[in-house]
């Protein structure tokens, strides 16, 4: 009991003494910038793709079936030639993996599968041939890239140079999706189950 005791008091000491170093105030900056220009992305087919009904027989049990490939157009049109990526985030993130989107679950348990995204084809304003490069860190490295991974930043460069994002005014592009079904023998396909893959591309300003 008494070293318990001194113990709490050599505590309550060091602890007044630090008390009385510590700095009494602290710095909040707010920062930002605002662009003159802004840019607007739209996808064809309304960024819908319907596989429709699918029998559970034609999965294969043993390994991954890619249900369809698709390619819908993606254009993104600023008001100037301005630095921008695009930022995608899955919302059904907890489905997928790092490297593809989810396609929700089955019973609330079993993955049902996902698909993954590749930019093909970019082009900016005047048929410039310009490619896809992407950001792991929200913008501060880039890299040549054309698959688009959940959460990456997606942008394009000059044909000689993927390490800066170019400024561009109109661009265009196929965003080609790739939708697969996990292998069949894991799955409980006793009942219909929907397809729920769903992700929000977004505009980030560099």
């Amino acid at each position: 009991m008494n070293i318990r005791l001194t113990t709490l008091a050599a505590s309550v000491l060091l602890l007044c003494s630090a008390t009385a170093f510590a700095a009494s105030s602290v710095d909040l900056t707010v920062k930002g910038l605002i662009v003159p220009s802004a840019c607007i992305p739209t996808l064809s087919s309304g960024g819908v793709i319907d596989h429709g009904k699918i029998s559970a027989k034609d999965l294969n049990p043993d390994r991954n079936t890619v249900i369809g490939k698709h390619t819908l157009s993606l254009t993104v049109n600023c008001d100037a030639a301005i630095q921008f990526a695009l930022h995608s985030i899955d919302n059904r993130a907890a489905s997928g993996s790092y490297a593809s989107y989810g396609l929700g679950f089955i019973n609330d348990t079993q993955r049902l599968g996902g698909y993954n995204l590749t930019l093909a084809n970019t082009v900016a304003e005047e048929g410039v041939v310009v490619q896809p490069i992407a950001s792991p860190d929200q913008g501060n490295t880039w890299y040549g890239e054309k698959f688009w991974d959940p959460n990456l930043y997606m942008s394009v460069a000059s044909m000689d140079d993927d390490t800066q994002p170019l400024p561009v005014k109109d661009l265009r592009a196929d965003l080609e999706v790739q939708t697969f079904i996990f292998r069949a023998d894991g799955l409980d396909l006793s009942n219909e189950v929907n397809i729920d893959g769903s992700a929000t591309l977004e505009v980030k300003y560099l």
